[in-house]
């Protein structure tokens, strides 16, 4: 029996029965670090597509073009989520391949695609839960200026409407947008992800733009879906200041407003964290009447997504005023991508959101990591991921045993895939692939799930 004492909660009370009966037990993966088959059957040009094609964009010049071929082995890869005894999949639809001009003509070798993913799912007895938005935005819309450009509602709206029409009738289980911090913040003012801009005139717009598709597209969902369970997605992480120095308590409050206020106060009506982060007030010249109403949506059910825990301390960079540092200055312990792993920060994230009035359920969409696989005589060994996954759930059990109404655990993700702009170096899947042959290999984690599941 092993203690996580720094939440103080024992391992030995980790079964599956302590979650209770309603519990969801699930993965998630995206259309685009899984699918490949690029421009197959009518598929048009993706963000994602383009922005690898870049010189030095991705770490090792790899690209997704074939990914995990999901596109080509969804029934093996379904077959293997049930044999880990996971109750649902979570998956997104790729809008190029549903619209491949990104409005207008609908693909119909696109639509049907998910129609065979769906009902294979329904077939062994796992449910579909679709995220509309997993950042593959049509080529076509990011050259003209992607979510910085104000037509992404109705852009949004028309996809939005097309795939809640084509699947209301097998998928009640939505999500609007997967991670908006993630590729507004990554995408337009860090200039990592796709599409690869530093602008903070151009994130400010889109930070507003992707607030109101969120909102409108549960509002479509409601209105196409009878009886839909409705919600979206944020990135989460724990803040935490380097000491107590007034200085970087402040800092870190600057931090905790970016990345755990930003999209889910204003969804809830309660604006931007501008008291805190005063650079979001320069968001209102974006504004046209009737926003503050329309940023507002009731959503079923929010879905956290937890990797790591963020020490900050204050320094020069204009707006946030802080800085992180790194944990492996720190001496604690990290994945592949360099994230602190940190379970007690899950716990902190689920008391901290089930403050929020407006919240009624939380799930966990998202929790995994990246650690070196052992490969030996045709068997993977990840005990590391293993000890990660007791012990964040292990937080989870913890907060909701004090109350904390979180209802599910989705693991990122099924099979190892595209790390956007890391490539095929991390590995965050309980199912191994060979990205040579493209065969399956169930690791141990994957292996522990089957077991705890079952």
């Amino acid at each position: 029996m092993r203690e996580n004492n720094s939440i103080g909660l024992k391992v030995f009370d980790l079964t599956k029965a302590n979650f209770g009966s309603e519990f969801k037990w699930g993965v998630a993966a995206s259309s685009y670090q899984t699918e490949g088959g690029w421009d197959a059957d009518g598929k048009g040009e993706s963000n994602w597509d383009y922005f690898s094609r870049k010189s030095g964009k991705i770490e090792r010049g790899e690209n997704a073009d074939v990914a995990a071929d999901f596109y080509h082995k969804y029934e093996e890869d379904i077959d293997l989520i049930k044999a880990m005894n996971f109750n649902v999949f979570r998956f997104s639809i790729s809008w190029p391949r549903i619209l491949p001009q990104g409005t207008g003509e609908v693909n119909q070798k696109g639509l049907d695609f998910y129609h065979r993913v769906i009902d294979k799912c329904i077939s062994v007895g796992v449910e579909p839960w679709i995220t509309i938005y997993h950042w593959d935005l049509p080529q076509v819309f990011e050259s003209q200026g992607g979510w910085a450009n104000r037509k992404i509602l109705d852009w949004f709206s028309e996809f939005t409407e097309v795939v809640t029409k084509e699947y209301s009738g097998k998928v009640k289980n939505w999500m609007v947008i997967n991670e908006q911090l993630s590729f507004v913040g990554a995408g337009y003012l860090a200039g990592v992800l796709a599409p690869g801009k530093k602008s903070i005139k151009a994130f400010l717009k889109a930070v507003h733009h992707s607030v109101l598709c969120n909102a409108e597209g549960g509002r479509i969902i409601r209105k196409n879906i009878s009886e839909a369970n409705i919600g979206t997605t944020f990135l989460t992480a724990y803040i935490e200041p380097v000491d107590q120095q007034k200085k970087n308590m402040e800092a870190a409050m600057r931090v905790d407003a970016a990345v755990n206020r930003l999209f889910v106060e204003p969804a809830l009506g309660l604006g931007y964290p501008e008291d805190t982060l005063p650079v979001l007030k320069k968001i209102r010249k974006y504004y046209e009447a009737g926003d503050e109403e329309r940023m507002v949506f009731d959503f079923d059910f929010i879905g956290i997504q937890y990797y790591f825990r963020t020490v900050v301390e204050k320094s020069i960079i204009p707006g946030i005023r802080a800085k992180e540092v790194k944990a492996s200055e720190r001496g604690v312990p990290f994945n592949e991508m360099g994230g602190e792993i940190y379970p007690e920060g899950l716990y902190h994230i689920l008391k901290k959101f089930s403050q929020y009035k407006g919240i009624r359920n939380l799930l966990v969409t998202e929790n995994g990591t990246c650690l070196p696989d052992q490969l030996e005589n045709g068997k993977v060994h990840d005990p590391d991921r293993i000890k990660y996954f007791e012990d964040h759930l292990t937080a989870i059990l913890k907060a909701k045993q004090e109350g904390v109404n979180v209802n599910g655990y989705f693991v990122w993700s099924p099979t190892d895939n595209f790390e956007w702009d890391k490539g095929f170096r991390t590995r965050f899947g309980l199912v191994y692939i060979d990205f040579q042959t493209l065969q399956r290999t169930m690791k141990d984690s994957g292996s522990w799930f089957q077991e705890f599941l079952k």
